[in-house]
């Protein structure tokens, strides 16, 4: 059976339209786009990501602009894996407060690919923004994770496909519809990639928005999805759990990307406030480093996980208490240039 909840979400995300938005989550929005776009281009020059891109570019296609030195084109499904790719690799992207959901760095670069190759407006392309981001952190609001799952392609993959099917003009009942295709599509990533070095993390992450730009024109194509895809995705198989309610909750009158936050550091939010307390302590007592003996931490279960003294590269060491603490009493801060190979 077709879940109330999710027509509704569905409706909501397809039809409403760009005046009912208030002026202060557009201008909130705009912020939110720029930050991400900024990451995205911050995490293209990282070699791993340029090796890719060199790789799937390589033959050829258009329609979308790859955000990168050069500016390089490629079909509007590639684009928006590669950009997600980018802004998923340097761990500043942003979060929401309240739900696990990085929503904008796996739905912008479907809305930018999709309204390139459509040619919609930046208004339409904001609009799509918005209400991907509604669909991710509603969605993420419903689904009980899995203990060690990452939210990379889980329910801001199907923010995504709603960013894409806005764009793409779908219906209420074709956004229904592409959503529960895009629910076959949700991917199975796990904390431990990141603790361990893993950056195919970030390939799942990347994956949202191809999936974004891809579940519309199969939806569009006449792909047939079973009526409870998602509640059976979310419910049973990479989730634990489902709470339909939660899609529906103040809709329309509580938007979900206004309830986010912006990442300062390059490391993962769970560490940020024994890194909050550190910096307090320092600017107090203003020690020099070499004095420093040891620094002992406090902290809740999820961020003790994250306690290698010695990451294995660049990405683990963003999942590195230990090492961001370092880098804060070393170099006096933990921005993007205090996870890199060399330090």
């Amino acid at each position: 059976m077709m879940g109330k909840a999710i027509e509704e979400l569905a409706h909501f995300a397809a039809g409403t339209p760009w005046e009912t938005i208030p002026e202060a989550l557009r201008e909130h929005a705009k912020l939110v786009l720029l930050d991400t776009v900024g990451v995205i281009l911050a995490g293209s020059v990282q070699a791993e990501v340029a090796d890719v891109r060199t790789r799937l570019t390589a033959t050829g296609g258009r329609g979308a602009t790859v955000y990168a030195p050069g500016w390089p084109t490629t079909d509007p499904r590639t684009a928006a894996l590669l950009n997600g790719l980018a802004g998923r690799s340097i761990e500043l992207c942003e979060g929401h407060r309240y739900v696990s959901c990085q929503g904008a760095v796996q739905v912008l670069p479907t809305a930018l690919a999709s309204a390139e190759w459509l040619e919609r407006s930046g208004r339409e392309t904001l609009a799509a923004l918005i209400f991907g981001y509604e669909v991710a952190a509603r969605l993420g609001a419903g689904l009980t994770a899995r203990p060690i799952a990452h939210q990379n392609g889980q329910a801001p993959l199907l923010g995504a496909v709603a960013a894409g099917a806005r764009l793409r003009k779908l219906t209420g009942e074709q956004m229904s519809l592409a959503l529960r295709i895009g629910a076959i599509l949700v991917l199975t990533p796990g904390y431990t990639n990141a603790v361990a070095g893993a950056t195919a993390l970030n390939v799942a992450g990347g994956m949202s928005g191809f999936a974004g730009v891809l579940a519309p024109e199969l939806a569009l194509a006449g792909v047939v999805a079973q009526p409870n895809a998602i509640e059976e995705a979310f419910g049973q198989l990479v989730g634990d759990g489902f709470r339909p309610e939660a899609l529906t909750e103040e809709l329309g009158q509580r938007w979900e990307i206004a309830r986010n936050y912006f990442r300062l550091r390059a490391c993962c939010n769970p560490i940020y406030t024994a890194l909050d307390a550190l910096e307090d302590i320092l600017a107090d007592l203003r020690p020099h480093p070499t004095s420093i003996e040891r620094i002992e931490v406090a902290t809740y279960r999820f961020a003790a996980n994250m306690r290698d003294p010695d990451p294995v590269n660049y990405f683990a060491a963003k999942y590195s208490l230990p090492h961001a603490a370092a880098a804060l009493v070393l170099r006096g801060n933990a921005g993007y240039h205090a996870f890199t190979e060399e330090v």
